[in-house]
């Protein structure tokens, strides 16, 4: 936990917004389709898409391993007069209360470990919105983790989210804020 914790405070404390202030887009383009209530943002890093989410009237939880990103968090929203409750945590080791969260956002963070405690924690009708970077994604050389269990199989992420049911999934390469990125984007609801 230590080491990546110092990695994460070093990043966000060396660029004014590591990855910007805008929402991921595959999140901004489905804002509409989510469900409202209480949603829990994994990785949350700086903030930017539990921000968003506060901004359209969810009741955010954002967990993050980095203190310094989510003092950004809380710098932002206090500026964007939203509400954003912050938790430092090692993702490893994270417990999410059962049945707690209308939805999940995981963007960009692959910990496979995470999966069964996300599904037990959507409330029956819940929903989950994940994107991260398929193994295709190293040939481009446009950024994205180093080590090859940070990324997605061929139709892995179906695999991980069978029993709900899929309202959306795409995987492939695709153009993105001017980068060209091997994704895989899903949105599931919980039976």
């Amino acid at each position: 936990m230590k080491s990546d914790q110092k990695r994460w405070d070093q990043k966000f404390k060396e660029k004014k917004f590591a990855f910007g202030k805008k929402a991921n887009s595959f999140l901004r383009g489905h804002i509409a389709f989510l469900p409202q209530g209480k949603a829990l943002d994994l990785a949350a890093g700086e903030g930017r898409n539990a921000l968003f989410l506060a901004q359209h009237a969810f009741k955010v939880d954002a967990v993050d391993i980095s203190e310094i990103g989510l003092r950004k968090t809380q710098e932002l929203a206090r500026k964007r007069r939203v509400k954003v409750h912050t938790i430092l945590a090692d993702l490893d080791t994270y417990q999410i209360k059962r049945g707690e969260y209308n939805l999940i956002t995981n963007f960009y963070f692959l910990n496979r470990s995470l999966i069964p405690k996300m599904k037990r924690g959507l409330q029956k009708g819940g929903m989950v919105i994940f994107e991260t970077y398929l193994l295709e994604h190293r040939r481009l050389h446009t950024g994205g983790p180093k080590n090859p269990k940070y990324f997605l199989k061929p139709n892995e992420l179906l695999h991980l989210f069978k029993g709900f049911r899929i309202l959306f999934y795409r995987e492939g390469t695709f153009e993105e804020g001017g980068k060209r990125k091997a994704i895989a984007s899903l949105i599931a609801q919980k039976p």
